[in-house]
């Protein structure tokens, strides 16, 4: 029996999606799915969430986006994206009858009008606004399957890419870990990867990424090397597969999956960059969120610095991000800064503040 994900809260008898929710559930059992929901009594973690997502055939989502709804719906999209085998042909629908999940996808078109998210993604998680209509999506789905994402792959042989660990360079006080798109090709912004990166260097930090040579993370990877710092990254066969991996890191840590990839950038860093980015460095915010929410001790007293650039055509690059945080009270987990200038500086401040 092909299993599914329902995802959802309930805010006790009067949640007015109560009423919906119970007809989604006759509705999906009797259409012969097995409902597996959300986590249980199971601790939030990454890889908690991973083993869900990969244990399951499709996944529906029901009004009033939780944090964790958000990080797993933006994960199967990069799943999607990816050409991760373990999501292919997994149908994912949202059940947003009540409008709560816009504010998700004012962030997903804003990010598809600034170029970093490509495909369309309505077309990969589908939104509809009755319980009949999930069926419908789902059938459909396991009928005639998801678009393909097309991608160029590169030519590194994954089978002689292996970890190795290098020393830290001499006078270096900590590591910042930037998230940021490898997708990304105007000059602009891979001008400013390559100063962050240096800059970075240059206050005596290492530079953490996902090791992707392409993109804004190859141009700050490329400034932190060329500025004589330590650089780490991590990356997924798969992902390499699409991205290559940069020249000169001091050390890399290949991981199986996006997951574990992401707990080791956040374990070996004392900070966090969100800079402009696509789907990708959406989930890995996310996730940073989450377990902060969650008190992971991975987390402890590390700050997050969102990076909200100005384009030359005066639009801001997360605030519908921004505003879809602080409408759900995450606003103080993170600060925003609007200069390249000033991320470091910030970052530096809150890391001596927090300890």
């Amino acid at each position: 029996m092909a299993k599914v994900l329902l995802s959802g809260r309930v805010d006790g008898e009067n949640d007015p999606s109560r009423e919906s929710r119970a007809k989604l559930l006759y509705l999906l059992f009797s259409s012969g799915w097995d409902i597996s929901n959300s986590n249980g009594d199971q601790p939030v973690t990454l890889g908690n969430i991973q083993g869900q997502i990969i244990d399951s055939d499709a996944f529906v989502f029901t009004q009033g986006a939780t944090l964790e709804e958000l990080f797993k719906a933006v994960s199967v999209f990069v799943g999607y994206q990816t050409l991760d085998e373990k999501l292919k042909n997994k149908g994912t629908v949202i059940l947003n009858g009540d409008k709560s999940w816009d504010p998700f996808f004012n962030v997903l078109d804003h990010l598809n009008f600034l170029g970093t998210i490509k495909q369309e993604f309505r077309d990969y998680i589908i939104s509809v606004d009755e319980p009949e209509d999930v069926i419908d999506a789902l059938n459909n789905v396991s009928k005639n399957g998801l678009p393909v994402s097309v991608h160029h792959e590169h030519s590194e042989k994954i089978d002689d890419i292996y970890s190795y660990e290098g020393a830290p360079v001499k006078g270096q006080i900590g590591n910042i870990c930037v998230f940021c798109s490898a997708s990304i090709k105007d000059q602009d912004y891979l001008q400013d990867g390559y100063v962050l990166g240096q800059k970075m260097v240059n206050k005596g930090y290492g530079c953490v990424s996902g090791a992707g040579k392409t993109g804004v993370m190859g141009s700050v990877v490329r400034g932190a090397v060329d500025s004589g710092g330590w650089t780490g990254g991590s990356n997924v066969p798969h992902i390499i597969k699409l991205e290559g991996l940069p020249d000169g890191l001091s050390s890399f840590w290949l991981r199986p999956d996006i997951y574990t990839r992401m707990e080791i950038m956040i374990e070996r860093s004392d900070a966090f960059v969100i800079f402009p980015g696509g789907a990708g460095t959406l989930q890995e915010l996310l996730a940073l969120l989450l377990l902060l929410e969650a008190g992971d001790p991975l987390m402890k007293n590390k700050p997050i610095v969102v990076f909200d650039r100005i384009d030359k055509s005066g639009n801001r690059f997360w605030t519908p991000l921004i505003k879809l945080m602080e409408e759900n009270n995450y606003s103080s987990f993170f600060t925003v800064v609007d200069e390249l200038d000033q991320i470091i500086p910030t970052v530096h401040r809150l890391i001596n503040q927090n300890s």
